[in-house]
């Protein structure tokens, strides 16, 4: 018999992973199962505010492992498996693609199988749901205007979209083809605290203190949908409990901005929060824009919104704020992440 009290989260040592576990232990009375490998960008650090809790359950390991992902499902028998372990960073995709095919495809394929016979195990319970979460680049670059819908065609323009497109397809196809009853997202580019430094806004803000150059692609005109990550957790949330299976749900955050308007308004907020002689702004330097540079993306969420009675409840100036007084308030977990993980390798912004 399924566990209604119990979930398992893939990836939970992650950005987004380790957030949602974040969320669940505090606010529900869920046991949480994380499973996760801690590679570079995963780490216990992040579950820090939540590790001595009764209800998590850590296990280090790869979604890939057949035999390990089988047992966590025998074991604990949860309601529903919410799969965010992936590769995530575009730049290491283009100069080492091999180990996103293998998480992000390979990885999720064995989750499904996994999550199938678990299923027919527990009599095909019609609550149990596998809630796979992805991204919005996966419907490649956008126009001067408009926006990617559920309906949007699929136009991956970089080894990691194209691993998770990958991704996308099998989950559609085990619902289809074996009923499973699977849960999928597409999100916009997430912020907030715990991101790992080699993104974007952590980067910035890392360089910005330090008295570093903040390295922008190009001319910095790309444009993002910002999504603040707590929002986030609470769509995957919504979509979870309420959701229908078999359904595809955009989560974005309206927050739509260029790279470069991105970097002038972290240096802004340093300015007024940690305010130095020469202005934060000085320091931006554009740099060889990377290949296959998606121009713009973003996401229309009004199914999200109209259907599930979801929003955002931060703009991209409050959710920024809030995102640069966790790091100054937090520098030594940025410092213990860069000594144990961050190769230091990443050039530019912007995902």
């Amino acid at each position: 018999m399924v566990d209604l009290n119990t979930l398992i989260v893939t990836g939970g040592a992650g950005f987004i992973g380790s957030a949602l576990v974040r969320h669940l232990i505090e606010n529900t009375d869920q046991r949480v199962v994380v499973l996760d490998k801690l590679t570079y960008a995963g780490n216990l650090e992040s579950l820090a505010p939540v590790l001595k809790s009764a209800r998590l359950i850590f296990q280090k390991g790869d979604i890939a492992d057949r035999e390990l992902v089988s047992q966590l499902l025998r074991t604990y028998r949860p309601r529903g498996v919410f799969n965010l372990a992936a590769e995530s960073h575009v730049d290491r995709s283009i100069d080492g693609p091999s180990e996103f095919i293998q998480t992000n495809i390979v990885g999720t394929f064995n989750l499904l199988e996994c999550c199938l016979e678990y299923w027919a195990s527990i009599g095909k319970d019609e609550r149990f749901r596998f809630q796979h979460i992805s991204t919005d680049e996966v419907f490649g670059s956008l126009g001067a205007s408009g926006a990617f819908s559920e309906d949007s065609r699929y136009e991956p323009n970089s080894p990691y979209s194209a691993s998770k497109a990958s991704s996308d397809h099998l989950v559609r196809a085990w619902n289809h083809t074996y009923s499973l009853p699977v849960l999928l997202t597409n999100c916009s580019n997430n912020y907030g605290p715990y991101h790992y430094p080699e993104k974007l806004i952590p980067l910035v803000i890392r360089n910005a203190l330090a008295g570093k150059p903040l390295p922008v692609y190009g001319d910095g005109l790309q444009v993002r949908d910002w999504l603040y990550v707590d929002d986030h957790v609470r769509a995957l949330v919504r979509i979870f409990e309420a959701g229908v299976p078999g359904d595809t749900y955009n989560v974005g955050g309206d927050c739509e901005r260029t790279n470069i308007a991105v970097v002038r308004t972290i240096c802004d907020v340093l300015q007024d929060l940690a305010p130095r002689t020469q202005p934060y702004a000085d320091l931006i330097t554009h740099v060889p824009d990377r290949p296959g540079h998606d121009r713009r993306y973003a996401i229309n969420c009004s199914k999200l919104k109209t259907r599930l009675g979801w929003t955002q409840t931060e703009t991209f100036e409050t959710g920024i704020r809030k995102t640069i007084q966790w790091y100054l308030a937090n520098q030594d977990w940025v410092r213990a992440v860069l000594e144990n993980k961050y190769d230091g390798q990443r050039l530019g912004g912007g995902r």
